[in-house]
C-alpha cells in the first residue's frame, strides 16, 4: 500500500468515527502534479491573491475577490476577505456551508514544436491552489475594519511610494463603507496545489518550453485592457 493512500484511509477512518464525510478533492491532479509542500501553497496565495470563492448552496455562485491569508491561524491557515452586503453569496457566511476559494498562478500555451520529438500535441501549462473550508460571518465593526487596514496595506505597497493612509479617513465616512460589505472569515480545511508545467518531461523538453515562453507574445497588460474598453465605451455613447 502507498504511503498516500494509507494517509487516506486513516483520514476517512477518523471522519467516519467523527460524524463527518470524508475529504473530497475538489479537482482531477495526476501524480507527477500534486503540490503537497505548504509553504510553497501559501507563498502561491499571497503571490496570486486575487481569487474565486465559490459555493453551491442554494445555487452555484462565483464572487471574484481579493483575499488575505494569515498562514498560522488554523492547521492550514485562515483566509479572510469582503463582498457586497447585496451579494446573494454573502448568505453561504453562517459557518455550516462549505465554500470553495480558487487561486490562479500564470498560464501558456504550449506548442507541440518546443519538444525534442516531432510526436507530440499541444497543451495548457497552469498552476493552481484550491483552498476548501466553511466561511463565518465576521460581525464585529472593528475586527471588520482592522481586516480592510490589512487588505489595503497588503496591495496599496504594490505601488511604491503611495501615500494613502486608510486610518485617516473620516469614521463615518468609514463605517457607512463598512455598513456596505460583510466580512468573513474561514479556516481551511483543506489546500490542493496543482503545478501543470511539464515538470515530468524530459530535460531536454523542459529547457524548450523555459526558451519559448521566454520569448512568447504577452498578453494585454491591465492598463492596456482598460483604455481599450473605456474606449469602447465612448464610442458607444457617442
Amino acid at each position: 500500500m502507498k504511503r498516500r493512500d494509507l494517509i487516506a484511509g486513516i483520514a476517512w477512518a477518523a471522519n467516519r468515527a467523527a460524524g463527518q464525510q470524508p475529504f473530497q478533492e475538489s479537482l482531477y491532479i495526476p501524480t507527477p502534479q500534486r503540490v503537497e509542500d505548504r509553504a510553497l501553497l501559501h507563498d502561491f496565495m499571497d503571490e496570486y491573491a486575487f481569487a474565486d470563492l465559490a459555493t453551491a448552496t442554494p445555487s452555484l455562485r462565483v464572487t471574484h475577490l481579493p483575499v488575505l491569508l494569515s498562514r498560522n491561524a488554523g492547521a492550514n491557515g485562515t483566509l479572510y476577505g469582503h463582498i457586497a452586503r447585496n451579494n446573494p453569496q454573502s448568505a453561504t457566511f453562517d459557518g455550516r456551508q462549505s465554500a470553495l476559494i480558487v487561486f490562479r498562478g500564470p498560464h501558456a500555451y504550449i506548442s507541440p514544436t518546443w519538444y525534442d520529438k516531432a510526436e507530440a500535441v499541444p497543451t495548457w501549462n497552469f498552476a493552481v491552489v484550491h483552498a476548501t473550508g466553511t466561511p463565518k460571518p465576521i460581525v464585529d465593526k472593528k475586527a471588520l475594519r482592522e481586516l480592510l487596514a490589512r487588505l489595503i496595506k497588503k496591495f496599496e505597497n504594490r505601488y511604491g511610494g503611495s501615500e494613502y493612509d486608510f486610518a485617516k479617513l473620516p469614521d463615518s465616512y468609514v463605517d457607512g463603507m463598512i455598513g456596505g460589505i460583510v466580512g468573513f472569515e474561514m479556516p481551511i480545511d483543506s489546500l490542493e496545489g496543482k503545478f501543470k508545467l511539464g515538470q515530468d518531461r524530459s530535460e531536454t523538453d523542459k529547457a524548450g518550453v523555459l526558451k519559448h515562453l521566454e520569448s512568447a507574445k504577452e498578453g494585454r497588460s491591465m492598463r492596456d485592457f482598460t483604455a481599450s474598453f473605456y474606449e469602447r465605451v465612448k464610442k458607444a455613447k457617442a
